[in-house]
C-alpha cells in the first residue's frame, strides 16, 4: 500500500530531526526540505542526515531568490515592523513556505509539516503560506502536538537512534540569514535586563569598536542598492559586504519588545547591519527626489506592509496591491548616499541624485536667492483662510456656550 507523503521544512537540529521519526512513525513518508537563505552550517551535511534518518532530501539554493524578490521589495517598501525590526526571519518564511509548496506538488505529498511551536510566528506565516499557495495541502505541526519538553525530545531521539546535536551550553535560540539574525531566550526573557555581550555574533559592541569613523557610499538605481564604495556589486555580495563593515562598528543591535501575532509580547533581540545602513540609505535618498505627499503616504505603506509580513500574510492580493504602488515611486530613487559608521551608529552624511528636488537656489539665505518672499504673504493667506473663516463663525456662537468650553479649559 502507498504511504501517504509529507515535505518537512527541515534544519537539522533536534526540534525538526525528531520531527521526520515522529512523522515516519505515524505511517508517513517523509521529504525533507532545507533552503539556503544564508545560514551557517553545512546544507550538504544536513542533507545526508535527513537520508540517514530514512527521509528523501532537497536542498535549495534560494539566497539570490531571497535577496531579490523578498528583501529588495520591503526594502523599498521601508518596512521596519513596529519602527524597528527589518523582518529579516519574516521575510523568509514565504519563501520557504513557497519551495515547500512547489516540493509537496513534485513528489505528490499531501502534507506540509514545520517545527514551530504553538507559541510562535512562523507557524503562522507556514501555515498561511500553504493555505494561500495550496489550500488541497494540509499542514502538520509535530510541535505543537507532541507537548515534549526538550528533555524529552532528547530522550526520544536517543531511544530511536536520532543523532542529537551537541549541546555548545547556549540557552539561547538564533536564526540567521543574509537579512539579520535573531536572538531569544535564557536571560532575555527578562526585559529589564541588558542583553549580555555573549549574545551577539555579528557585531562589535559599540565601546569596542574603532575609534575613528567609518564611511560607506551606496549607489541606488531605481531604488536598488547595486554598488558599494563604487564597485558594482551583486545585491546578496553587497549584502554580505556590508554587513561585515557595519558590524564591525557595531552597528545593526536591536532591542525589542514586539508584539507577536498570537498576543504575546516577546523580548527580541536582533543583529541587522546591512538592513539598518541600508533603510536609512534609502529613506535618506527618498527624501531627497520624492515630493511630500508621496513621502506622508509612504509611511503609512512602510507600516502596513512591515505588519502584513510580520503576520504571515505575503501571498495576499494587498501586499501584491502595496508593491505595485512602492515600485511606481522607485523610479527616481537613483543616486549615491554616504552613510558614516561610528560605535554603533549609522548616520548619513551625503545625499545625492540626477532627480533631486533639492534645488540650492530656492533653499539657500545667500547671495543668488530666486525665492520670492514677497509671495508667500498672498500663499500664507490662502493658505490659512479655512482657519480663518473657522475662527469667524465661531465668534459668532452664543454666550453660554462660549462660558461652558472657557470653563473646561479652565478645569
Amino acid at each position: 500500500m502507498t504511504r501517504d507523503k509529507v515535505v518537512l521544512a527541515y534544519s537539522g537540529g533536534l526540534d525538526t530531526s525528531v520531527a521526520i521519526r515522529w512523522l515516519q512513525d505515524r505511517g508517513l513518508d517523509v521529504v525533507a526540505l532545507t533552503v539556503d537563505v544564508g545560514q551557517p552550517g553545512s546544507l550538504g551535511a544536513i542533507k545526508e542526515k535527513a537520508h540517514r534518518l530514512g527521509a528523501k532530501a532537497y536542498v535549495v539554493d534560494a539566497r539570490r531568490e531571497f535577496a531579490e524578490q523578498y528583501v529588495l521589495p520591503a526594502l523599498a517598501a521601508n518596512a521596519m515592523y513596529e519602527g524597528q525590526y527589518p523582518l529579516s526571519t519574516a521575510l523568509a518564511r514565504p519563501l520557504i513556505g513557497k519551495h515547500l509548496v512547489a516540493v509537496a506538488q513534485r513528489e505528490g505529498a499531501s502534507f506540509i509539516a514545520h517545527g514551530c511551536t504553538g507559541k510562535g510566528n512562523d507557524q503562522v506565516r507556514f501555515d498561511l503560506c500553504t493555505t494561500a499557495l495550496a489550500p488541497d495541502l494540509t499542514v502538520i505541526a509535530p510541535a505543537r502536538e507532541w507537548g515534549m519538553t526538550r528533555e524529552e525530545e532528547i530522550a526520544y531521539a536517543k531511544e530511536r537512534g536520532i543523532p542529537v546535536p551537541v549541546d555548545d551550553g547556549s540557552p539561547y535560540s538564533t536564526d540567521e540569514n543574509l537579512w539579520g539574525r535573531s536572538i531569544e531566550c535564557g536571560v532575555l526573557e527578562d526585559p529589564r535586563i541588558e542583553p549580555p555581550e555573549e549574545v551577539y555574533a555579528w557585531t562589535t559592541s559599540p565601546a569596542a569598536a574603532p575609534d575613528e569613523p567609518g564611511n560607506v557610499t551606496v549607489r541606488f538605481e531605481g531604488g536598488k542598492p547595486t554598488s558599494l564604495q563604487g564597485k558594482p556589486m551583486d545585491f546578496v555580495d553587497l549584502i554580505a559586504t556590508l554587513s561585515e563593515l557595519a558590524g564591525r562598528h557595531g552597528v545593526g543591535r536591536i532591542d525589542h519588545v514586539e508584539s507577536r501575532v498570537v498576543g504575546i509580547k516577546s523580548r527580541e533581540v536582533y543583529e541587522c547591519p546591512a538592513a539598518t545602513v541600508l533603510v536609512k540609505a534609502h529613506q535618506a535618498l527618498e527624501a531627497l527626489v520624492l515630493p511630500r505627499d508621496v513621502l506622508e503616504f509612504q509611511r503609512i505603506v512602510a507600516s502596513r506592509y512591515a505588519g502584513l509580513v510580520y503576520d504571515g500574510l505575503w501571498f495576499t492580493p494587498l501586499r501584491e496591491a502595496l508593491d505595485a504602488f512602492v515600485s511606481s515611486t522607485q523610479d527616481r530613487v537613483t543616486g549615491d548616499v554616504s552613510v558614516k559608521l561610528f560605535k554603533g551608529t549609522a548616520t548619513v552624511v551625503g545625499r545625492a541624485s540626477p532627480y533631486s528636488l533639492y534645488d540650492h537656489a530656492l533653499a539657500t539665505y545667500s547671495q543668488g536667492d530666486r525665492f520670492r518672499q514677497s509671495m508667500a504673504e498672498g500663499f500664507i493667506y490662502v493658505w490659512g483662510l479655512p482657519a480663518r473663516t473657522w475662527a469667524a463663525a465661531g465668534a459668532k456662537a452664543p454666550a453660554s456656550t462660549k462660558l461652558v468650553k472657557a470653563a473646561k479649559r479652565a478645569k
